[in-house]
């Protein structure tokens, strides 16, 4: 029988097509045509004013923390439940990543949480929308505005996601997507920057050219280019462009078969999941979301190995997810977390990832909801 991926990258012809035109090109560095052409899908994908393409989405947090100038005195209020890439880029630049909590409904952070971090060093959150689907923005930008504190978005999970009718990634002054092969498009390593204060968008060329004014040069705006600022190589290669160019213009047919088969669970599953108590993935009534995930809280931390371990021997990958960072070794060194994030720890331990990506077959999703409803919440 065969294995069925918790996620892979779907390919074609065009990925191989754009890949040798690439090759074939001898601009193999960032900011060739490939990546013009990215660069433009994405800008007209979220509306947002501008957006840079780097080699991952960490890469484009480390480029937002630089471009807030974060620094030791400075906090950050991020989630517990994250992937270390969101407080690592507040921890890389001196500054203080805040650990709150999430809501268990959505996994994203806790408004009411966030109000209770706010003191006089706050000057920024980076909130992630888990899952692309979008956090409380009615609640937590009212928030923000009244102290003045910044929004980064995470969206590295939502190209594609929405909150009423506006792309996410264009709510905050600076957001970040993902290109990581288990993302919904992929190049396997890639991320961007989405600017949404175009006023940041020339500093932000220079530190990810870096320190260098290359971009005006090359624009013609200069005769030559020199060092300028802090900086770093934040480009992505042309031939990576050039996957991910084939995947963003492939994008509605990857996104039909990832909302129907999240459908097909969400609707197939219920009746199993509420006999059990177990908790599914719902979304927000005033959002849309891109079905990068299927997730679930189990009833108890024991049950959440016990249905992966179901699933394995059916040859089939479920997989748990983050651990909860304010339990960490780094978190606890590096962060300061006000209250015990209780909600992001027993997600820690409960949360169970089905299958989900754009290569299953119907057959595929038949044996995934075949062994979920197979497993015996209470045995």
């Amino acid at each position: 029988m065969d294995l069925i991926r918790l996620s892979q990258p779907q390919i074609s012809d065009l990925e191989r097509i754009y890949m040798d035109r690439a090759l074939a090109s001898a601009v193999w560095h960032g900011d060739g045509s490939f990546t013009a052409r990215a660069t433009q899908w994405l800008l007209d994908r979220t509306g947002a004013p501008g957006a840079l393409l780097t080699p991952s989405c960490t890469h484009a947090l480390e480029l937002a923390a630089l471009l807030l100038e974060l620094g030791p005195g400075d906090e950050v209020i991020c989630p517990s439940f994250t992937f270390p890439s969101t407080v690592t880029a507040v921890a890389l630049r001196g500054a203080t990543p805040v650990l709150v909590d999430v809501d268990p409904a959505t996994m994203n952070l806790d408004v009411d949480r966030v109000a209770e971090a706010i003191t006089e060093r706050t000057r920024a959150v980076f909130a992630v929308h888990y899952g692309g689907v979008a956090i409380d923005l009615d609640r937590l930008l009212p928030l923000l505005d009244r102290a003045g504190i910044l929004l980064v978005e995470d969206n590295a999970h939502g190209i594609g996601g929405y909150w009423r009718g506006r792309h996410l990634g264009t709510f905050g002054v600076l957001a970040t997507q993902s290109w990581h092969d288990t993302k919904n498009i992929a190049c396997g390593e890639g991320g961007a920057l989405l600017v949404n204060r175009p006023e940041l968008m020339d500093r932000a060329e220079i530190i990810r050219e870096k320190g260098t004014d290359r971009r005006r040069f090359l624009r013609g705006e200069v005769d030559k280019y020199t060092w300028t600022d802090v900086g770093s190589s934040y480009l992505l290669s042309d031939i990576l462009s050039a996957v991910l160019l084939a995947q963003m213009e492939r994008f509605e047919e990857i996104q039909e078969v990832r909302q129907r088969v999240w459908s097909t669970y969400d609707e197939q599953l219920a009746t199993w999941a509420d006999k059990y108590g177990v908790v599914r993935m719902s979304a927000h009534p005033d959002g849309v979301h891109p079905a990068h995930l299927y997730w679930m809280t189990m009833p108890s931390d024991a049950h959440q190995a016990g249905l992966i371990a179901h699933l394995r021997e059916r040859d089939i990958v479920a997989a748990f997810h983050y651990q909860a960072l304010d339990e960490s070794a780094a978190g606890q060194r590096l962060a300061r977390t006000p209250r015990p994030c209780t909600v992001s720890r027993a997600a820690s331990h409960r949360l169970v990832r089905l299958p989900l990506h754009a290569e299953l077959s119907e057959s595929d999703v038949e044996r995934v909801l075949e062994g979920v409803t197979s497993y015996q919440v209470d045995a």
